[in-house]
């Protein structure tokens, strides 16, 4: 028989469900960024292509982070299923508008979780997500700068071609 100990885990139960919700919101950013990248290819924003990848694989890594964290707690990760991937916008503008959009949500569902975490008592988890807290306050950033460059570049003409070379500011 299993001992007791080790069959308990150190995550609450509320929370592991909450960040089994996040997992899949990470993997469904990591698509759409997928879906954003292939659009900028497509419409000629080569430079916001490589951005939008970039992206992609740190949703990833998020995504990755999460369910790591649930393995080392004895949590139960749930690899998600990711469906409702958009793959048609009207502009670049709406390209960066729908990512910072996303990314507000994200930073929505972090500080549910921490919030309801604290209030579990939950300390692990919410010391694990201080770095999700703090990533997402880089992550908002980074789009409204470009959406004020793009504001200022304008867009049309060559503010276009602008527009996407500027976007290299933001690629590490």
């Amino acid at each position: 028989m299993k001992d007791i100990a080790r069959q308990s885990m150190s995550i609450k139960v509320e929370s592991m469900d909450l960040l089994n919700g996040q997992i899949k919101m990470e993997a469904h950013a990591s698509a759409t960024y997928l879906a954003m990248a292939s659009w900028c290819e497509q419409n000629g924003f080569f430079t916001s292509a490589k951005f939008f990848f970039k992206q992609a694989e740190e949703e990833r890594e998020h995504m990755m982070k999460i369910f790591n964290f649930l393995v080392d707690t004895g949590g139960n990760p749930i690899s998600p299923e990711v469906t409702g991937i958009n793959h048609d916008y009207s502009s670049i503008v709406d390209v960066f508008e729908s990512t910072l959009e996303h990314e507000v949500k994200v930073t929505k569902s972090i500080h549910n979780i921490v919030k309801k975490s604290r209030e579990l008592g939950d300390f692990a988890t919410e010391k694990f997500l201080d770095w999700f807290v703090l990533e997402q306050i880089e992550e908002e950033n980074t789009v409204r700068d470009i959406l004020d460059m793009i504001e200022v570049t304008g867009t049309e003409g060559v503010g276009l071609q602008m527009i996407d070379n500027q976007v290299a500011n933001w690629i590490d």
